[in-house]
């Protein structure tokens, strides 16, 4: 049962597609403070569980710490950081032996889950304004909790086929020739590859909607040289458009009054990667379709893939937040290096000063978006920034190239843009931490309609080592998005790049040979609001050592994976809540398969293997490797797992819209 109780004049993010009707009083779990902005408390039990808030740190379990709901830039996603880029604001409560329930906080600005850290026995969540919408949803379980939520949410987004294969990225790709070698280095390894990702140096002086004319002189030749090679060019759109005279996306824009505005009533100006931009003003629908029809300029010479960046949004400084810096480094001069110089809290000032210039959520109150004819604040609706910036790309994409799927996924998101696009993690590092980290973020982000999700496998900054990308390719084998991605000034970390090449290829065959099973079990989930990766507790609930499990997942209603998540761990302990076939696939192309009794095991997994196991009674369909999607054979199948089962395959065209 769903109950909606409507705080205030809300703000309509159009999270929820389902109309419900609004009940009186207040909801049967938790207090709720109205006074002084919005208080919601709740007394936790010493065995409840708490589930969800998507794209957040931690664990699974999020009891114990703060977790900030405010769209934010921040690469160093260290165990103290309290938001990230998304802001997916649904928890479910899990209690033992009483009905469980989950609660959905439909605010678009900061708002703020102490779950059981201020007081281990209470969750407050807190927010400004006492404008917002409440969802109570009570359940037979968690499970079932989770799969009211995203039916009254819509519909995940649904990717095409060939966004299941493996793709390479690299910040530093700038020529033609620098896409060729990737692609290339790939091919002459026989490494799979569908996809190759065009990080902000393709653009002219990273504009949006252009290419560099000196290095792409005719980009729609190298786009169809690239689908020769059965290569899908994968272009980045910022949410920052360049102020410069001459470029027709700015001046349009200026003359539409497509742009966030200053209170005065002026285009607002921040620095990003061009330098001085305009923010498209995405709340507003005249807009949005203004911006979301500029990518045809890109589909146009063939691009069939996006991913959209920078769109919390990021802003490296403002005009305003610049004239502040400049003038207290002015005074701090004048007066902080005299008598007070040798204090160190001088020293503290100064490099707050400077380090709050980028994402200082002064900018963010500077601007404003037109609502329906109204001035919104852009810090009071902040977080649905990044889901219209992608929304605006999809809704385009239906007139661009009506019934044909367009790969989209985005780095910041709301509950709500999960209809429109997937989500990739952000910038990661190369730590062992991070692994388990994008383990721990798949089930919560599915439980908030995010089912196309993955991270930068081997991490985005820092350096990899040949050890952890090979793990972490073992987990990103089961991630709908499976992409190395790595920073400029990083190690070079393409598979192709390292010593033992065989290892690479081989771990990246097992993830075309489950293609089949992994595009069927999303499309399931999709289709029948349900879920890809799943906690163990949801599958096993009475079974208390499967709801402390955090570094298992259950994957479709087949299998269960174990990742290894440690540096020189020749395999791993796991916990089998019943029978199951532990299944590795080994270099030499044989699969090892062994029937393991429930309990507690310690299997052993070699670098250079892959592994899942299956559960009882259940089989999966595997196929031969391939060296890209298109070239996937179905009669090559052969089912994997216990004698005698069946499996429902679902499988499509990959490419059609599905109604």
């Amino acid at each position: 049962m769903i109950r909606k109780y409507v705080f205030g004049t809300p703000f309509e993010t159009e999270a929820v597609t389902q109309q419900l009707p609004a009940e009186t009083g207040m909801p049967g779990y938790g207090a709720i403070q109205t006074d002084e902005g919005f208080r919601f408390t709740l007394s936790l039990e010493e065995t409840d569980l708490v589930y969800g808030l998507g794209e957040a740190n931690r664990g699974i379990n999020k009891r114990g710490y703060v977790y900030v709901s405010n769209c934010t830039d921040d690469p160093n996603h260290t165990e103290s950081k309290e938001s990230l880029y998304g802001a997916h604001n649904f928890v479910v409560v899990s209690r033992k032996g009483k009905d469980s329930f989950g609660l959905f906080f439909d605010y678009p600005s900061t708002i703020r889950f102490d779950i059981g850290y201020a007081k281990r026995d209470e969750m407050a969540v807190t927010c400004g304004d006492a404008n917002l919408c409440l969802y109570v949803i009570t359940g037979e379980s968690a499970y079932d909790i989770v799969k009211q939520f995203r039916h009254i949410i819509g519909r995940s987004y649904i990717p095409p086929k060939y966004a299941f294969g493996f793709g390479q990225s690299r910040w530093g790709y700038r020529t033609a020739q620098d896409f060729r070698q990737a692609a290339d280095g790939y091919r002459n390894c026989n490494i799979p590859i569908d996809m190759v990702y065009m990080d902000i140096d393709y653009m002219q002086d990273y504009k949006d909607f252009t290419v560099n004319q000196e290095q792409f002189p005719d980009f729609k030749a190298f786009v169809d040289e690239m689908k020769e090679k059965k290569i899908h060019l994968i272009p980045i759109i910022d949410a920052g458009v360049k102020i410069e005279e001459g470029y027709d996306v700015y001046e349009e824009g200026v003359k539409e009054n497509m742009f966030c505005k200053r209170e005065d009533g002026t285009d607002f100006a921040a620095a990003v990667w061009p330098g001085m931009t305009h923010f498209p003003d995405m709340l507003n629908p005249k807009a949005r379709r203004w911006f979301g029809l500029k990518y045809k300029r890109l589909t146009d010479a063939g691009i069939d893939g996006f991913w959209n960046d920078m769109n919390e949004p990021a802003i490296f400084y403002s005009k305003e937040g610049l004239a502040e810096t400049t003038q207290f480094l002015k005074e701090f001069l004048e007066k902080g290096m005299g008598e007070d110089a040798s204090n160190p809290f001088q020293s503290f000032r100064l490099q707050g000063k400077i380090h709050s210039l980028s994402n200082n959520p002064e900018d963010y109150r500077r601007f404003y978006h037109n609502v329906n004819g109204q001035k919104v604040r852009h810090d009071k609706v902040h977080n649905l920034f990044g889901y219209n910036m992608t929304r605006a790309a999809s809704e385009a994409f239906e007139e661009i190239a009506p019934g044909k799927r367009i790969l989209m996924f985005s780095r910041s998101s709301y509950i709500g843009m999960h209809r429109y696009g997937g989500v990739w993690t952000g910038d990661n590092q190369s730590w062992w931490s991070h692994l388990l980290l994008n383990l721990k973020m798949m089930p919560s982000l599915n439980m908030c309609g995010f089912l196309y999700t993955g991270a930068d496998l081997g991490g985005f900054g820092s350096n990899t080592t040949e050890d952890l990308l090979l793990r972490w390719l073992a987990f990103g084998v089961f991630t709908p998005l499976m992409r190395n991605h790595a920073a400029m000034g990083t190690r070079l970390q393409e598979c192709y790049q390292f010593e033992n090449t065989e290892n690479f290829r081989h771990i990246i065959e097992v993830r075309y040979r489950l293609i089949p099973y992994l595009y069927s079990e999303f499309m399931k989930a999709a289709l029948h609001d349900d879920m890809y990766f799943r906690p163990l507790g949801f599958d096993y609930p009475e079974d208390e050592m499967a709801c402390e499990v955090e570094d298992q997942l259950m994957l479709g209603h087949e299998i269960m994976i174990a990742p290894v998540y440690t540096q020189n761990a020749n395999g791993r302990y796991v916990y089998l809540p019943e029978e199951m076939m532990f299944v590795k696939f080994l270099p030499d192309g044989h699969i090892h398969k062994e029937i393991l009794e429930k309990g507690h095991h310690y299997v052993k997994i070699a670098l250079n293997e892959a592994s899942l196991f299956i559960r009882k009674g259940k089989a999966i369909p595997i196929v031969d490797a391939a060296q890209c999607v298109e070239e996937i054979r179905m009669e090559t199948k052969q089912m994997l797992g216990y004698e005698n089962a069946d499996y429902d395959l679902y499988d499509d065209d990959g490419v059609s819209v599905i109604v």
